[in-house]
């Protein structure tokens, strides 16, 4: 049997047509004719070796392989992976893993540019050769992409460009540069700012702001004494400031009269009053801008006007402004309590003067304006706190600091020995008297200012050096000894003399507590009006009774510190006439700085004239008890006399106006008394019985002032404050109190301060509480335009955590812990709450039903003595801080 015939088998090695390790040499002998490759096998070879080339690096690869007669007609620029990556983005995503060939990479993606391959290639996810360079390469292959043809604008399948790829929420660090290149490309592309753009950038400009907000509310802290929970937590935060760069808009009809539905009103029993009140106003945590209690009572309220009689809504007011009263009462010393109600009693006024379906019955009862009189109270405890805390700092920083002391150390005046001069400054320091006498200083006058002056620390820091240097030389006759050493150490370590800096700390912090509290912009004008009246007033009075005072270097002094307020008002954006209030003064301490140049008649008169703030007895008390330096000038006999002519005529006037003064007091005193009417509003009656000789032109006057500060179309410049009657005798008084108004549009009471400049500022420098990186062009540039104010979104939110404030105690603690049943009554249950209740024909029955009625109607409704009527006049004869025994509300 034949064999069968054998294939014969081909035993030579097939060429290897994807080498890892691919060599010019190996290429160029594949796809040499002899070895015998097929056209799709040399297409296959060269393919690889490109991506090889492009993922490693290899540049002397790529440039055979583009530059070979052989090869270049096998080569596809156009070649994508089964990710659709083209061969730049191939060779981009390289970037970053060898480091020491990222410049052979970068020569890679030229060469490929060069060769005509496509730069806006995508792939499977759309992100184009621009988009990975973005991330990965270094910014000249950016721009070189950039200027040879890749499309800045191309998006991905999620729309990102390249630049909303590194920047994102916050630019990747290190690709800065490439965030500019792209942003400057695609605006030449005609892009205006895309949505991720803008989005990061309001972010970046909140963050900032929000660092900027901390840091006030950290210097805010630090001189207040605030506690952190005041500010409330980050989310709070952010709702704010997202409600502060939201438009204002003004509220219409519709949102200021809600539907008579029981949707916008909170149904209550007047037996749980009590514990009402309790939970939201007795106990209520005081918080940043927080209108809970204001909204809670304006609905309750709403419920008592259409759904009840006019005793529910009496007793509901009268109630709630009691709890109001024993609350800033008890918490006089507390910015947070007293700013805080404040606050709410304006948006509560606000929200019943806007509700026409409620207003005009809370106004027939006389319920506004026993709102409008717990809203002056607590203005008036604000008021009362900047005073007393100015007052800690008012002799010794505006009266007794020197800005210059080695100028006006080396003064005296006559009839001083100065060998003694450090011997009566200690006396003095360590003696009674509440503020230090400098070197030379005559004691105190036993005229008394209208105000006790506040203590001042034991030592002086003038007195201290002067003291401190004599011990040192009967310690040097004596020789060094330790005690001297430790002595002099404790001396070096003294803290820094109280200087107006430290004032303008505390208003400073102050202002910035009631602008972002969210109190009402007028209040804040004429809350600063009346501050800076009291500070004219109290700086007035102590200089002229003080002699110490009355010469020509301390009123020098004293004018420099005074200075630095009158900058503050304007650097804080306030009307510049509430700097007005120094104009007495500016005229004492001009006229004790030229008194001993007056050495002729005419200069007298001429003087006199440009005085139009003083009067002649405050003139001649400051002749009387004027210090002379020595070899200082004095006045001439004929001016004196001139003086003392010019002060009697002034008392004989004095007498005739006081007269005048109290007929007309007696008079309105006579209408009030036979006027049967109720109670005015606050706009109609002034709040006290100096007030009440106000005429009523200048309260129009003043009036439409108020009103004019919410006009946009007039400047701030134009605001005039109220003025106090001009004083009868030497001193001013201080205790005085500006009438309070308040806008005639009741929207207006709803309106918000704008934001701070130091929190609204693009710039990064740190704007501290004290005012030092203010600078003079803020200062100025704050008394320009018109006064900043706005509309809040969030005024009448309020969301059902309500609730639990208005259960009352017991059914608020449900909301924390499990429910306990109530006891059983024994009694049967009081009768329904009603003023009208009948008597029975049976008489004595009928008694017994009156009186449980009554016996649950006085004890509930009227837990907190209080000698308010419904109806009554508003209060007269001082301010409740000057009667915290209850006298005044008796």
């Amino acid at each position: 049997m034949a064999a069968p015939p054998f294939t014969p088998v081909d035993f030579t090695v097939e060429p290897d047509l994807q080498p890892l390790y691919p060599t010019t040499n190996q290429i160029s002998d594949l796809l040499s004719p002899h070895v015998g490759l097929a056209p799709p096998q040399k297409a296959e070879l060269v393919t690889h070796c490109l991506v090889r080339a492009c993922v490693f690096a290899d540049l002397s690869l790529l440039s055979f392989l583009l530059q070979d007669p052989q090869a270049q007609q096998f080569v596809d620029l156009s070649k994508q992976d089964e990710d659709e990556l083209g061969l730049i983005s191939t060779a981009i995503l390289g970037f970053g893993s060898e480091s020491d060939r990222d410049i052979e990479r970068e020569e890679c993606v030229r060469l490929l540019v060069s060769e005509g391959c496509d730069v806006n290639v995508a792939d499977s996810a759309g992100w184009t050769p621009l988009h990975y360079a973005s991330l990965l390469s270094p910014p000249t292959l950016v721009s070189y992409l950039l200027t040879h043809g890749s499309a800045p604008l191309a998006v991905t399948r999620r729309q990102l460009t390249a630049l909303d790829i590194v920047t994102a929420h916050s630019t990747v660090p290190g690709r800065e540069d490439v965030a500019l290149l792209l942003e400057e490309a695609m605006r030449e592309a005609g892009w205006k700012g895309g949505r991720m753009e803008e989005q990061r950038r309001i972010l970046e400009k909140r963050t900032r702001r929000l660092g900027k907000r901390r840091h006030v509310q950290e210097d805010v802290e630090k001189v207040l004494g605030i506690s952190p929970r005041w500010w409330g937590d980050e989310d709070t935060l952010f709702a704010l400031d997202c409600e502060d760069a939201s438009e204002d808009e003004a509220p219409n009809d519709s949102t200021l009269t809600p539907p008579p539905d029981f949707s916008t009103m909170l149904v209550f029993s007047p037996m749980d009053l009590p514990n009402i009140f309790q939970t939201l106003i007795t106990d209520f945590r005081p918080a940043l801008r927080n209108a809970e209690p204001a909204n809670a009572l304006y609905m309750l309220t709403r419920f008592a006007c259409l759904n009840c009689d006019d005793n529910w809504v009496e007793d509901l007011i009268i109630g709630a402004t009691d709890a109001i009263e024993d609350v800033f009462f008890n918490h006089a010393e507390d910015p947070t309590y007293l700013i805080f109600w404040l606050y709410n009693t304006t948006v509560w006024l606000h929200l019943m003067r806007c509700d026409k379906a409620i207003n005009q019955t809370c106004e027939a009862l006389g319920s506004l304006s026993l709102i409008e009189e717990i809203l002056n109270s607590v203005f008036v405890f604000v008021i009362r706190f900047a005073e007393r805390r100015i007052d800690q700092l008012l002799d010794a920083a505006m009266l007794d600091y020197s800005p210059a002391s080695s100028e006006f150390d080396s003064i005296q005046f006559e009839g001083e020995w100065s060998f003694l001069r450090s011997f009566g400054g200690k006396k003095k320091a360590n003696g009674a008297s509440s503020s230090s006498t400098p070197r030379g200083g005559a004691p105190m006058s036993p005229t008394q200012v209208s105000r006790p002056s506040s203590p001042q620390p034991p030592t002086s820091p003038q007195n201290t050096r002067a003291f401190a240097s004599l011990r040192q030389t009967f310690s040097r006759n004596r020789g060094g000894s330790t005690a001297a050493q430790l002595q002099s150490l404790f001396d070096s370590q003294q803290s820094q003399p109280t200087s107006p800096k430290d004032v303008v700390a505390f208003i400073s912090a102050l202002h910035m507590l009631l602008t972002m509290s969210g109190v009402n912009p007028s209040l804040i004008v004429q809350f600063w009006s009346q501050v800076m009246y009291w500070t004219a007033s109290e700086i007035f009075n102590r200089v002229l009774t003080r002699k110490k005072y009355l010469c020509r270097s301390r009123a020098v002094q004293i004018s420099m510190n005074l200075s630095v307020i009158e900058e503050w008002i304007g650097s804080m954006e306030l009307p510049k006439n509430i700097g007005s209030h120094f104009g007495p003064v500016h005229d004492l301490l001009m006229w004790l700085q030229c008194l001993s140049s007056i050495t002729e008649f005419p200069n007298l008169i001429a003087t006199i004239q440009n005085m139009k703030n003083l009067n002649p007895l405050q003139m001649r008390r400051a002749v009387r008890d004027y210090k002379y330096e020595v070899n200082e000038g004095r006045m001439t006999e004929e001016c004196n006399q001139y003086l003392q002519q010019l002060q009697k005529d002034w008392e004989r006037h004095r007498v005739k106006m006081g007269v005048e003064q109290l007929r007309k007091e007696i008079g309105e005193r006579d209408r009030d008394r036979d006027d049967s009417c109720a109670s005015p509003s606050l706009h109609e009656v002034p709040l006290n019985s100096e007030q009440s000789s106000i005429a009523p032109s200048i309260e129009s006057v003043a009036q439409r002032s108020i009103d004019a500060l919410f006009d946009r179309t007039q400047e701030k410049l134009l605001w005039e404050p109220a003025k106090a009657p001009d004083p009868l005798g030497e001193l001013l008084d201080s205790r005085y109190m500006l009438p309070l108004l308040l806008p005639s549009d009741p929207r207006m009471l709803g309106a918000l301060p704008t934001k701070p400049a130091s929190l609204d500022d693009d710039k990064n420098h740190r704007i501290s509480v004290d005012g030092s990186s203010r600078s003079t062009s803020r200062a100025s540039f704050g008394n320009r335009g018109a006064m900043g104010w706005k509309f809040s979104r969030q005024l009448r939110d309020i969301g059902p955590m309500t609730l639990q404030w208005v259960d009352g105690t017991v059914a608020a603690a449900r909301w924390t812990r499990p429910v306990e049943p109530e006891p059983e009554y024994e009694d049967k249950p009081p009768p329904p709450y009603s003023d009208d209740v009948q008597e029975d024909d049976d008489g004595a029955d009928g008694d017994k039903t009156l009186k449980i009625a009554t016996a649950v109607h006085l004890p509930v409704l009227t837990r907190v003595p209080s000698g308010r009527n419904r109806g009554r006049m508003s209060m007269a004869g001082g301010t409740p801080i000057d009667h915290r025994d209850g006298s005044l509300i008796s």
